[in-house]
């Protein structure tokens, strides 16, 4: 398996000029880096006007690896080629690395870049990106790649320090800024004199240099300790300003990173630049926010793919119920502002939104009566909504990450009624929905007050709740939470509920008994759940092998404008749009008999006729356009004749090989993975007149970007970060993704 890192853009807040200083002082040894003993020019190059240096280098670096590996490898180092093109007029360095040593065995390639910050010339930017691949190593595979992925990492985290050393050596020696390139200014130093030998020379076997600690200037050391100090709008002032400003568009900088989203390893910063990279390949415009990618990310281990999977699965899951939407459109019933004994109350020490439930005086099985399960569930996901919104708010107010809340369960009162099934079925229901679509939002839950039966509700509701999540429950039986170790250790004395002996009044409702009066028959409550639940823009569709899904819009006036918006929900699809002068035959659902399956998730409808003939019956108005599982595609087709327009979502077969009539192995592998020949996806269409699609296109134009086209329904997550696509419309189709 390849290993990919990528970095994230690291600002020195200094000229590149003078950070090209002090890079070279890195050579031809550094002692700042214990593992790279030794260096040696192999070839050298300058242009005439000396505005482009070109040198190659071949270092040693003396791995940290067992004795043993060493022996059964037969080196004492290992030596890589560093090919460095120093550009002075463009103010670039382009670095490239590569093994030398087992390079028939490992392939290690590295690529780096120093250039000008985009928007304050007197700032350097830095990125770089690596791969690694072991194809064989004497049986040791997973170890070399765990050695060497720590020790890149290592070295990763070294880089800046090292580089911010040397400036600040310089600066002790007077040096505060290097001129820059002109055409005229000659007057550079010249290239040192190097040895030009093609042939790489051997470096001695020099020993080790030991490890030097990086002393940070005694008024960086005075700047941290104010920092803390600092009150927290000042923070936010600055910091944000700061660093907004060292953000280039549409990349992620490690100052951000470490303001807003914490302390990540180099691993976790790769994983989650190149998800959001995916993501904005794939769902342009509307991406989530970097905390939530995060979030999915620390779900799964920092698993690139797995993350991958359950967080495109949220996303369709938001926009096919329009959970984005939520706070503004839902409105709590009278039954839930009254009985339902929940609200949110200050926050914790560590600055997270505190959320009380005094689940002991709820009247769970009246709520369930009186609203239904769907309510119910639907009130949750906005109180997990509210809690994202109050995550970024105290973000910004106590200037350090903040990504999830403290929940406070007070058990007093808990007895058999709450074991009621249909209620316990309902708040299993409400977990599995909040596990797969906030996960990583729970810091800290504090279940005070538990009484006997708190163990057979336990039993209950714990599988369903991820083993992560499961460790940051802390229970407390009786009063234990009054002593040493219990609530005042993570909730400020002053904020402590009065019901909880504390001195603070809380909002949360007391509940009591919802009375029966409330209650609503099976069958009111049936038809209000499917309501609720199946209020959206979008619906689903099945796709087989030899069963496409089509949708038929006719068309009365030219010019009229097609929009759609639909996720691949699983499997490849190929999307088509045909014209035809005829109305095709009433449309006919798929029995899938010939498929022995059923699809209960969509329906399947084929309008085109077996008996047409494309070019005849029919004709295709756009390039078939193939969409992979997971992308979200917008787009819009302005149409040329009155008719009727077919919309076709067809199952994607994989390419033979073209040599040969068999598949590739990749083919045979993509192909399994799709089970039984099925796609689906999740689509909206609509039609606007032409004079709506203008007015549509001056509204959005003068916004400053053409996005693909959308009516006022269509729900882009509030999730999304500041991204942006701009799509332009030319011909008469407009397809983004």
């Amino acid at each position: 398996m390849v290993q990919k890192y990528q970095s994230p853009v690291r600002v020195y807040k200094h000229p590149f000029e003078l950070v090209m200083a002090a890079y070279e002082r890195r050579f031809p040894t550094c002692h700042l880096i214990p593992m790279f003993v030794a260096s040696d020019v192999v070839n050298e190059e300058t242009s005439e006007d000396e505005s482009t240096h070109r040198i190659e280098r071949r270092c040693a670096l003396d791995v940290d690896a067992p004795r043993l590996l060493k022996r059964i490898a037969g080196v004492d180092y290992v030596y890589f080629i560093q090919k460095n093109t120093l550009n002075r007029k463009e103010r670039t360095l382009h670095i490239e690395s590569h093994n030398e040593t087992f390079s028939n065995r490992v392939i290690i390639h590295e690529t780096c870049c120093y250039s000008v910050h985009p928007e304050n010339e007197d700032w350097t930017c830095f990125e770089q990106t690596a791969s690694l691949d072991i194809k064989s190593f004497f049986g040791f595979e997973s170890t070399v790649e765990k050695i060497a992925m720590k020790q890149y990492a290592s070295s990763i985290n070294k880089g800046k320090e090292i580089i911010e050393y040397y400036l600040r050596e310089l600066e002790e020696e007077g040096i505060t800024r290097v001129p820059r390139w002109t055409p005229s200014s000659l007057s550079l130093p010249p290239p040192r004199p190097t040895s030009l030998s093609t042939s790489p020379p051997d470096l001695p076997k020099l020993v080790v240099t030991p490890a030097v600690s990086i002393p940070l200037p005694a008024n960086a050391r005075d700047d941290i300790s104010e920092d803390a100090k600092q009150d927290s709008s000042v923070l936010q002032a600055d910091s944000l300003t700061e660093i907004l400003a060292g953000t280039p568009e549409d990349k992620l900088d490690a100052d951000y990173i470490k303001r807003y989203l914490g302390d990540l390893t180099p691993m976790q910063e790769s994983c989650l630049i190149r998800l959001r990279k995916w993501l904005q390949e794939t769902h342009k415009g509307k991406i989530p926010k970097d905390e939530h990618i995060l979030r999915f990310l620390r779900a799964r281990d920092f698993n690139m793919d797995k993350a991958r999977e359950i967080l495109c699965q949220s996303l369709t899951w938001r926009k096919q119920h329009q959970v984005d939407y939520l706070l503004e459109t839902w409105s709590s019933p009278q039954v839930l502002q009254d009985y339902y004994t929940g609200g949110w109350h200050h926050h914790d020490r560590d600055g997270r939104p505190l959320y009380i439930l005094r689940l002991g005086q709820m009247d769970t099985k009246g709520l369930v009566r009186a609203l239904g399960e769907e309510s119910l569930l639907r009130h949750v996901l906005s109180i997990n909504e509210e809690g994202l919104r109050r995550c970024e708010e105290n973000t910004k107010v106590f200037g350090r990450p903040i990504s999830c809340w403290t929940c406070l369960v007070d058990l007093e009162g808990l007895n058999m009624r709450h074991l009621w099934r249909p209620g316990v079925k309902a708040l299993l229901r409400i977990i599995e929905v909040v596990e797969a679509n906030y996960p990583e939002t729970l810091g800290r839950l504090l279940i005070l007050r538990a009484p006997r039966v708190f163990p057979v509700l336990w039993t209950l509701v714990s599988p369903f709740i991820d083993e992560n999540t499961r460790k940051k429950f802390l229970i407390y039986a009786g009063n234990d939470y009054q002593g040493p170790g219990g609530l005042v250790d993570y909730i400020d004395k002053e904020i402590i509920p009065d019901f909880l002996g504390g001195e603070c009044m809380c909002e949360v409702p007391e509940g009591g008994l919802v009375p029966k009066s409330m209650y609503r028959t099976a069958e009111e409550l049936e038809n209000e759940d499917v309501r609720l639940w199946t209020e959206t823009i979008y619906q689903s569709a099945s796709i087989f092998k030899g069963a496409p899904h089509e949708l038929l819009i006719e068309i009365i006036d030219a010019s009229s404008v097609i929009t759609w918006d639909f996720d691949v929900c699983k499997g490849d699809v190929v999307f088509n749009i045909y014209h035809s002068k005829r109305a095709p035959q009433p449309p006919r659902k798929d029995p899938l008999g010939a498929h022995g399956i059923t699809s209960p998730g969509g329906n399947n409808v084929q309008l085109i006729d077996k008996s047409w003939t494309l070019g005849q019956d029919y004709s295709m108005v756009e390039s078939p356009l193939t969409c992979k599982e997971g992308e979200s595609v917008q787009g819009s087709h302005i149409t040329r004749w009155p008719g009727f327009y077919i919309l076709q979502w067809k199952f994607h077969n994989m390419p033979a090989c073209s040599a040969t009539n068999l598949p590739r192995v990749d083919d045979v592998l993509a192909t399994l993975q799709v089970s039984s020949h099925k796609c689906k996806v999740m689509y909206y269409t609509e039609v606007l007149g032409s004079e709506d699609f203008r007015t549509a296109c001056c509204d959005v134009q003068s916004l400053g970007s053409m996005t693909s086209l959308e009516s006022s329904h269509s729900g882009f997550s509030q999730l999304s970060a500041a991204t942006t696509s701009s799509s332009q419309s030319q011909s008469s189709s407009m397809i983004s993704r």
